[in-house]
């Protein structure tokens, strides 16, 4: 039995008619830059996640471009966050001309830890950018605490996290601007690459909406540089349909990671995810913390059983960065994590058979 880390294939086959009629409807209009299906998925997401603007872009990383412009953050700041998350997080910040400002995780949720957030804030630090990792919001009532003693804007990095909630608020709705991915492989995603930003602020949806288009507002007259970071039109009518299925498939998601925890929470060398008593999660990964990660990595992947280890070394000790200071050790908890975390498939349409398949694959490397 072979189970994909995704399956495509199977996520698409029942939409493809009305995905068809959608793209349709744009092949008959040639609108293929901020066509009316552009404005109507804004409008549609707005209102799932109950936000008040939502503002599409060309893709997750974009978002996060956006938003850390819109709240001019630039030369000499600091941003806050998380080593343990995809590359996007802290290269948005870098490519504003800012600093990221690393802090550790919680070693249960792998979220920006907000324990230790306070001893990073310097005069420097303009936002606090937290991660939803993995489809778990983080603590966002401490780090809103945080950021409103401190005067701190907060950025919501939502690139795995889109219908997830904490203590029932929708992640996105809680900073000043929240951000999405629909890169392919995510809960929610396009037929290529394509983001949002979401925010409740007025003054901010205008900008964000002028940032994307060159900084322009009117044509031609720009009162800042922005990016050429407009959401294709063909990507919002694909993202429209699919966004109707989002909530069943997170149910799904839940159902799985539910019947991994039932088979998976005794075995001794791996530890099952945790989950906050304040979150629901929408499981973009089911991530275990394994004894000889590495191993059991090897094992799988021989049994055709799709797993990878998200992230094998985190942001702070990246080349790239090396810049900042950092040095192995200074982080442990994210250090320790890398080492240990592996994630197999949970994707919606897996059956009752692939998942029995995947957990005894488990239990027999594990006995």
């Amino acid at each position: 039995m072979k189970v994909p880390m995704l399956d495509l294939h199977a996520q698409y086959n029942p939409l493809m008619p009305k995905i068809r009629e959608a793209l349709e409807r744009v092949f008959a209009d040639h609108h293929y830059i901020m066509g009316p299906q552009v404005k109507e998925l804004e409008e549609k997401m707005a209102k799932y996640l109950g936000i008040k603007h939502a503002i599409g872009c060309a893709s997750g990383t974009d978002a996060l471009v956006l938003a850390i412009k819109a709240l001019e953050i630039g030369e000499d700041d600091e941003v806050i966050t998380t080593p343990f998350t995809f590359f996007a997080t802290a290269s948005s910040i870098w490519r504003n001309f800012a600093k990221p400002v690393f802090v550790d995780i919680d070693a249960l949720t792998f979220n920006l830890d907000p324990h230790k957030i306070e001893a990073a804030i310097t005069p420097k630090t303009k936002a606090i950018m937290p991660v939803h990792l993995f489809g778990q919001c983080a603590d966002m009532d401490a780090i809103m605490a945080i950021a409103k003693k401190h005067n701190l804007k907060v950025i919501e990095d939502n690139a795995q996290g889109i219908g997830s909630t904490w203590d029932g608020k929708m992640s996105c709705s809680f900073g000043d601007i929240g951000t999405l991915s629909f890169f392919p492989s995510k809960n929610l995603g396009a037929m290529g690459d394509a983001g949002m930003c979401l925010t409740n602020d007025d003054d901010l949806a205008a900008k964000l909406r002028q940032l994307r288009v060159h900084g322009e507002s009117p044509k031609y007259y720009h009162k800042w540089v922005g990016l050429n970071s407009r959401l294709d039109t063909l990507q919002a009518a694909i993202l429209s349909v699919k966004l109707d299925a989002l909530e069943g498939w997170s149910k799904a998601r839940r159902a799985n990671a539910d019947f991994y925890n039932a088979k998976l929470k005794n075995v001794q060398g791996i530890r099952i995810p945790h989950i906050s008593s304040k979150a629901v999660s929408i499981y973009n990964q089911y991530t275990l913390v394994c004894e000889k990660r590495d191993e059991l990595l090897a094992h799988l992947q021989a049994a055709e059983i799709g797993c990878a280890v998200y992230y094998p070394l985190p942001l702070h000790v990246q080349e790239c960065f090396s810049s900042l200071g950092y040095k192995k050790g200074d982080l442990p908890v994210a250090e320790e994590m890398a080492n240990k975390v592996l994630s197999i498939p949970i994707y919606p349409e897996l059956s009752d058979d692939q998942k029995k398949f995947v957990c005894d694959k488990i239990l027999a490397f594990y006995h």
